[in-house]
C-alpha cells in the first residue's frame, strides 16, 4: 500500500513537470494573439496597477508640490530679507552722501568766511513743538560761543545764539515768531543796473509762504527793487557781520498804512532741515550783554 502511494506521487510529480514544461514552451513561442487566460490576467493586473499607481502618483505629486512650496517660501523669505537689507543700505548710503555733501559745503563756506573767525557745530537737539524756532548745538561757552553770535549753514543765515551753557548753545531761528528777533539787512544793487542799496529790517516770517519779511521805508519803485536780488546782513547794529547771505527778493508789497514796504524774501537756508551749522564769532570787541539787534 505505501509503495502504491509513493508511485502515485511520483506519477503526479512527473505529470506536473510535463505540464509545466509544455506551458513554458507554449508561452515563449511567438504568437500573434494571447490566450484569454493571459489576456484576463494581464488586464486584471494592469487595472490593479492603475488603481494603485494613480493614488500613489497623486500622493507623490502632492508631496513634491508641498516641498516646492516650502522651498519657494524659504527662497521668498530669504529674498525679502535681502531686499530689506538692501533698502536699509540704500537709505544709509543716501544719508551718508547727503551728510558728506553738507560737510563739504560747510567747509567751503567756512573758508569763504575765514575773515569772520567761523566755528563748525552740529545740531544735537530740536524740539518738535518748537521746530521752527529753536535748536541746540554741541558748542558752548567753553568753545568761545557767546550770546547773539550769528549762526548759518553753508547756504545762508539761519539765526543767532539765544543762550549759552558750558557745552551747548541754543540757536533762535529767523523763522521764530519772536517779534524782537530783528536783523538789519540790505538788498544788494542789481548787477545789471547799478543803483543804491536798500536797507531795512527782517521783522517777520510768513509760515504759509515760508518767506522772510523785510521792512523798508524806501520807495520800492525809486529804489528799483526787483525779484531775484540778493539780500545780505548789513552789518549795522554791531551784532551780525556784514555780507552774510539771507536770501533773494521774491516780491514787494506796500504795508497796510502805506508808509513802508514789505519785501518778501526766499531764505537762502532751509530752516526745516539743519544738521551742521557755522557760528560766526565777532571780529570786533562787543559787549556781552547785547541782546537784540535794533537796526541802528
Amino acid at each position: 500500500m505505501p509503495q502504491f502511494f509513493m508511485n502515485k506521487r511520483l506519477i503526479i510529480l512527473l505529470v506536473s513537470i510535463i505540464i509545466l514544461v509544455a506551458l513554458i514552451g507554449f508561452s515563449i513561442r511567438s504568437r500573434d494573439k494571447l490566450t484569454w487566460p493571459e489576456q484576463f490576467i494581464k488586464d486584471t493586473s494592469g487595472w490593479v496597477q492603475t488603481l494603485v499607481s494613480r493614488p500613489a502618483h497623486y500622493v507623490a505629486g502632492f508631496i513634491d508640490n508641498v516641498r516646492d512650496l516650502q522651498s519657494t517660501y524659504e527662497e521668498n523669505k530669504e529674498l525679502k530679507s535681502k531686499l530689506e537689507e538692501l533698502g536699509k543700505l540704500e537709505y544709509q548710503v543716501q544719508g551718508l552722501q547727503k551728510e558728506n555733501a553738507t560737510l563739504h559745503e560747510t567747509l567751503e563756506e567756512k573758508e569763504n568766511l575765514s575773515s569772520y573767525n567761523p566755528m563748525n557745530a552740529t545740531v544735537i537737539r530740536r524740539n518738535p513743538d518748537r521746530w521752527r524756532e529753536l535748536l541746540t548745538i554741541n558748542k558752548g561757552s567753553s568753545n568761545g560761543v557767546k550770546k547773539n553770535m550769528a549762526v548759518m549753514t553753508a547756504s545762508g543765515l539761519i539765526g543767532k545764539v539765544k543762550s549759552v551753557s558750558t557745552g551747548t548753545a541754543t540757536v533762535q531761528l529767523l523763522s521764530s515768531e519772536d517779534p524782537t528777533n530783528r536783523i538789519s539787512a540790505v538788498i544788494q544793487e542789481d548787477s545789471k543796473k547799478k543803483g543804491d542799496k536798500v536797507f531795512g529790517l527782517i521783522v517777520d516770517y510768513d509760515k504759509e509762504s515760508k518767506y522772510l519779511i523785510m521792512e523798508s521805508t524806501e520807495d520800492s519803485k525809486k529804489a528799483k527793487i526787483k525779484k531775484g536780488q540778493l539780500v545780505t546782513t548789513s552789518g549795522l547794529g554791531g551784532v551780525f557781520p556784514e555780507g552774510l547771505p539771507v536770501g533773494k527778493v521774491v516780491k514787494v508789497e506796500p504795508d497796510k498804512d502805506g508808509l513802508t514796504n514789505n519785501i518778501f524774501i526766499q531764505p537762502a537756508a532751509d530752516f526745516y532741515d539743519i544738521e551742521h551749522v557755522i557760528i560766526i564769532k565777532r571780529t570786533a570787541t562787543q559787549p556781552d550783554d547785547i541782546e537784540e539787534e535794533k537796526g541802528l
